[in-house]
């Protein structure tokens, strides 16, 4: 048995918690897409639930990794990185509700087209980390595990360049107060959930470090 089953156990049940887990974040990153683009429109509200909705299940994917810590037996050292990773993955849904509920409360002329570059690199990178999670499983992952977290690294250099030339563009611009505190509110909020991905990805990487 290599170490990484004796660290998630004989059975699989981890493994698929962990990728349950990342699949929300995941799916979170999409939905948020469909926010921005129907900011202003009638199906928002609705489109904000599903969001919610999905934190929460989230959330009870997280309790359960939990409990299933408490009742069976893995070493202290183990168990801090399985609650790493899931916490590390949680709070990327939790920030991209925020983000979410906050693009819903946008200064009337707000173009959602500002934001869309950004979200398409959070989209990309909750990609990338349940595609790590889920290497976890195979015997061969080392590697490909390694490339992944380079392509995290790369996609948060390039969404720190987005956010700075849309930083300027406001600075720079001639949007009233209310526009400027707005974007740069989002811009940041979609910069810590590209972060979250990161350290979510860091916390996999790290974990196959140890153990291969």
């Amino acid at each position: 048995m290599s170490l990484l089953q004796r660290f998630f156990g004989r059975d699989d049940q981890f493994f698929q918690l962990l990728e349950n887990s990342a699949s929300e974040a995941k799916r979170g990153a999409v939905l948020l897409s469909r926010v921005a683009a129907n900011v202003g429109q009638g199906a928002i509200d609705e489109m904000i639930g599903d969001l919610a909705q999905c934190r929460r299940k989230h959330k009870r994917v997280s309790q359960e990794i939990t409990e299933q810590l408490c009742k069976k037996f893995v070493t202290p050292f183990e168990r801090e990185d399985i609650e790493a990773l899931s916490a590390a993955l949680y709070k990327i849904s939790k920030n991209v509700e925020k983000i979410g509920e906050r693009l819903t409360i946008s200064p009337p002329g707000a173009k959602m087209e500002n934001v869309a570059r950004q979200i398409s690199i959070l989209e990309q990178a909750t990609s990338i980390v349940a595609k790590m999670v889920g290497e976890l499983r195979a015997n061969r992952h080392g590697e490909l595990i390694k490339d992944d977290y380079e392509r995290l690294q790369v996609l948060e250099g390039e969404a720190d360049r987005v956010m700075n030339d849309l930083l300027r563009n406001v600075y720079h611009g001639e949007s009233d107060a209310r526009m400027v505190v707005f974007w740069k509110d989002i811009y940041e909020l979609l910069e810590k959930g590209i972060d979250r991905c990161r350290d979510a990805g860091y916390v996999v990487f790290h974990v196959v470090l140890k153990n291969s």
